[in-house]
């Protein structure tokens, strides 16, 4: 199964696309993009670090092909989701007249999908756009669903759009060169999914997540897959996330509220996401709603991969919570949870007691 091309399709109807799964994709690109390429140029936008180890590829089959690319290379990190790297993206795509027409490709992580994503709803109001993750984060989540975004000094995507990408293209080839930090990240996202409502998932990567994380073929092309369904799954049911899509937040209040309290300088966004959940199923403990096996279960999974299980010392529980109140979920003032009856059983409430929160964020910064 890990040498073969699996093809997830994101029913949306009209808006409706294929994720395709594979090897050697990056050297396929141009007969897999055929479909939605309307003039015979691209413009490929990726980080310093991606480019280096992945533009070589993807220019000869393109070049082959007969296709142009323009090439904007970006600085690596989270920090190039902002305003100014927008601008600069904007720009150097306008300085080569772009029609509507035109396609963008995005060629990286998730910071650079989700910037390529917004730039690509908002240049001449909107054009086409194409996904090819280079990370196991990406391809199991930012690439899929639409959701594009920057940061700001108030928090992590809150300056955004959904607009869905025409194809993604998730090359597992490009893992091999990851960081193992960079692939235990990733995992977390994966984990999240069976911790959300596929408790056999997550039981499949209670034996198996090692070989994901180390780089075991059929391993990775599974977890890839089962990843990218299950998201597909719930985006076609709730594409805006006005419900069950909020459950893909698993994780996310907790953790986006780390990395901002850290200047999006320390733990990585899936780090800060694996925390988050634990710190979710922790609290559903505190508040009676899931047995407490369930959130150790958790915590020995991710600590026995040498994820992290805590937040980073030094943090303010306070601060903390004051960040959570600006999260894009907050209604009414009310922040909102994804938080779990047991592995499977997630499910989404405002009605948390905020002293609930921090007396659990002050005993994890304790202990």
């Amino acid at each position: 199964m890990s040498g073969e091309m699996q093809t997830v399709r994101v029913e949306l109807g009209a808006r409706a696309y294929d994720v395709h799964i594979g090897r050697g994709l990056l050297e396929r690109a141009p007969a897999l993009l055929a479909p939605v390429l309307r003039e015979r140029r691209i413009f490929v936008v990726s980080d310093e670090t991606v480019a280096a180890a992945h533009w070589p590829r993807l220019e000869r089959a393109l070049g082959q092909a007969g296709i142009a690319a323009t090439l904007v290379v970006l600085p690596p990190g989270e920090r190039t989701k902002d305003f100014a790297h927008l601008e600069l993206l904007l720009d150097r795509i306008l300085d080569r007249q772009p029609e509507r027409r035109s396609l963008l490709l995005a060629l990286g992580g998730g910071v650079i999908g989700d910037l390529v994503g917004l730039a690509a709803s908002l240049l001449l109001r909107g054009v086409d756009f194409v996904q090819v993750p280079t990370t196991l984060l990406a391809q199991v989540d930012s690439s899929v669903g639409g959701k594009t975004a920057i940061d700001t000094r108030h928090g992590k995507n809150l300056v955004g759009s959904f607009h869905q990408p025409r194809l993604v293209l998730a090359d597992l080839d490009a893992l091999a060169t990851l960081p193992a930090r960079e692939r235990r990240a990733g995992y977390a996202e994966i984990v999240k999914y069976g911790l959300i409502d596929e408790p056999a998932f997550f039981d499949w990567l209670e034996r198996n997540g090692a070989g994901v994380v180390d780089g075991d073929e059929a391993a990775q092309a599974h977890a890839v897959a089962q990843s990218v369904r299950a998201k597909a799954r719930i985006v076609a049911a709730d594409e805006r996330e006005g419900g069950a899509r909020a459950l893909l937040n698993l994780g996310h209040t907790f953790g986006h509220a780390i990395e901002t309290a850290q200047g999006f300088g320390g733990l990585l966004h899936g780090e800060a996401v694996g925390v988050g959940m634990v710190l979710a199923f922790d609290l559903s403990v505190r508040l009676g709603l899931c047995p407490a096996e369930d959130a150790a279960r958790l915590r020995r999974h991710l600590g026995a991969l040498g994820m992290a299980v805590a937040p980073p010392p030094g943090l303010d529980p306070r601060r903390l919570v004051a960040l959570m109140g600006h999260d894009k979920k907050v209604q009414d003032g009310r922040i909102t949870f994804i938080l779990a009856r047991g592995i499977g059983r997630a499910f989404v409430t405002a009605d948390v007691p905020a002293d609930a929160v921090l007396d659990l964020l002050g005993a994890a910064l304790a202990a």
